[in-house]
């Protein structure tokens, strides 16, 4: 009976044994996880007057990332009817040295891609940079305002970074956000 107890255990680990093992395929169809979001704890609008003028910047910032502190939030005050240069900059600080996200971005423009929505305030921004496949990005820009807002009034502009990769269309749509941020905004 003991002899037999044993013989039917050591086949069911010999049946068993192929499942415990693994296998190595020379096609390597191993999945590879999902692209991460960035992790974006500032971010920077630099808007040049063509022509020249001294530089204004319209900052977000959250050093200690999700969670934690509230972020600061400076916004911008463009004069009417300008056309200005933009820049973005984007920056992960919660490493050290903080990593430069907008380095990453532009390596990878094929999967990005910028939103400006200006909502009541007279702004228009045009994204003049391209991927590879000759779709705009958005970490450079023209920004041109029109007429001076209401006395008093100060509007916004939301920047949203959308993360596509291998969906990128030259739409909002695809993708996930990497981050979203409404910058008061005024002409005056």
């Amino acid at each position: 009976m003991k002899n037999l107890l044993f013989r039917s255990a050591f086949l069911a680990v010999l049946a068993a044994s192929p499942m415990l093992t693994s296998c190595s395929d020379d096609n390597n169809d191993t999945p590879t996880p999902d692209e991460e979001n960035e992790q974006i704890t500032t971010l920077r609008y630099e808007l040049t007057p063509v022509g020249g003028g001294t530089t204004l910047t319209a900052q977000y910032r959250d050093v200690d990332g999700d969670g934690g502190a509230a972020p600061v939030i400076t916004g911008l005050t463009l004069a009417p009817n300008t056309t200005y240069t933009g820049k973005l900059v984007l920056l992960d600080e919660t490493k050290n040295p903080a990593e430069d996200i907008s380095a990453e971005v532009k390596e990878e423009a094929d999967e990005h891609l910028f939103l400006f929505e200006a909502t009541g305030t007279n702004v228009t921004v045009t994204r003049t940079d391209k991927d590879k496949n000759n779709l705009e990005v958005g970490l450079e820009t023209t920004v041109q305002t029109g007429a001076a807002n209401a006395a008093g009034t100060t509007g916004n502009l939301k920047i949203t970074l959308r993360h596509q990769p291998g969906t990128k269309d030259g739409t909002a749509t695809p993708g996930d956000t990497d981050v979203a941020v409404d910058f008061p905004t005024a002409v005056r």
